[in-house]
């Protein structure tokens, strides 16, 4: 029997490649954390700034200075004597009105004597003519012409009245007499001067009863009158005479 030869060709298997191992890179290190930046503070609103407290100023001390008497105010003092204002005296009045009536009377006089002078010499003139025609003649003494020489004296009166009273009153509370004697007119609520108004009632209400029989009583009633010694024309512009 034949023998059978059995070749065993050696095939050669290749290798097996062995691919490296990977390299172990280090992990990078994480990166650090970002510190937080303090914002910058902003500027508080009216309403914080009001519930704040506020600083308080620091205290300085006064300077020293020398000492010095105490000395009143001189606007206390004047208001405080101006309130203080009661009625005058009656004889200083009587001396006062006495001095008006004469540089009052004596600035009339000199501006009305013309025209009274005129009246006069008309009036005159009239009633020679009349003895003259040797008839009874009724002579009256007003007429168109003496009407209006008296009415212009009687309008110096006022005039001069309001210049030398009603105007001195309302300014400085005072006439000429009344400085003389140390009085002044004033108001019997507000102890002030009295206004020009008051003032000119004032010298209206007495010219006018001065001019009349009653003006004697106008003048005596601030000898009843309590406590203010009003007398008419006082009442009437709601003023007192102040010592």
């Amino acid at each position: 029997m034949g023998s059978v030869l059995f070749i065993r060709d050696s095939v050669q298997t290749p290798a097996p490649v062995q691919t490296p191992a990977p390299v172990q890179t280090p992990a990078p290190a994480p990166a650090p954390a970002p510190v937080p930046v303090p914002a910058a503070p902003s500027a508080p609103s009216w309403a914080q700034q009001q519930a704040q407290p506020q600083p308080q100023p620091q205290e300085q001390q006064p300077p020293v200075v020398p000492w010095k008497p105490p000395v009143e105010d001189v606007f206390q003092q004047a208001a405080r004597e101006q309130a203080s204002a009661r009625p005058a005296g009656l004889g200083r009045r009587l001396v006062a009105r006495l001095i008006d009536g004469v540089v009052l009377g004596a600035l009339v006089g000199a501006a009305s004597v013309p025209f009274v002078t005129a009246a006069v010499d008309h009036i005159e003139g009239k009633i020679e003519e009349a003895r003259q025609s040797g008839t009874t003649v009724q002579v009256w003494l007003l007429d168109s012409t003496t009407s209006v020489q008296f009415g212009i004296a009687l309008a110096s009166l006022f005039v001069i009245g309001i210049l030398y009273e009603a105007l001195p009153t309302a300014k400085w509370g005072r006439t000429l007499g009344k400085k003389l004697c140390g009085l002044e007119v004033r108001d019997i609520e507000s102890h002030q001067p009295p206004t020009f108004g008051k003032a000119l009632r004032r010298w209206f209400v007495y010219s006018v009863l001065g001019l009349l029989v009653i003006g004697v009583v106008n003048v005596l009633w601030c000898l009843f009158d309590r406590p203010w010694r009003q007398c008419w024309h006082d009442k009437a512009a709601g003023t007192f005479v102040a010592r």
